[in-house]
């Protein structure tokens, strides 16, 4: 499938919209879902659109980007190896020592209250290392 090139004039919003709606199929459910719970959780997040066609949310720093592929939606949390996630939402990216991400298939479900104390932990895991003046896992002293 291809994405269409974006209107330089349209808005983050708007473009996630438009990326949701032209998947119109369970991944577009899923991300619209997924969507739904990140701003639930964080009214303050703000939507944005990058690298070329991801959906991207932040709040003092970047909390997940959306992906979607031909078996999958993606949610990858930038600084998720630093987030506890009682709840064993990750189930991907699970190897390296800064993003975790949560894969979810065709017919899956992610626990929406789960998904929320998770976006939660993100933004006060942000908000710290922005109080703090560096990012977790820097060699800044």
């Amino acid at each position: 499938m291809k994405t269409r090139k974006p209107d330089p004039a349209s808005s983050a919003p708007d473009l996630i919209s438009a990326r949701i709606a032209e998947l119109a199929d369970w991944r577009g459910e899923t991300l619209a879902r997924m969507r739904a719970l990140i701003l639930e959780a964080d009214p303050q997040a703000v939507e944005e659109w990058k690298w070329m066609g991801t959906p991207v949310w932040s709040h003092a720093g970047i909390l997940c980007t959306g992906e979607s592929y031909r078996h999958i939606v993606k949610l990858t949390f930038a600084k998720g190896a630093s987030l506890e996630d009682p709840d064993g939402l990750f189930n991907a990216s699970l190897e390296g020592n800064a993003r975790r991400a949560i894969d979810i298939r065709e017919g899956e479900t992610v626990d929406g209250e789960a998904f929320k104390a998770l976006v939660r932990r993100a933004v006060a895991l942000n908000l710290a290392s922005k109080a703090k003046g560096s990012r977790p896992g820097s060699r800044n002293p």
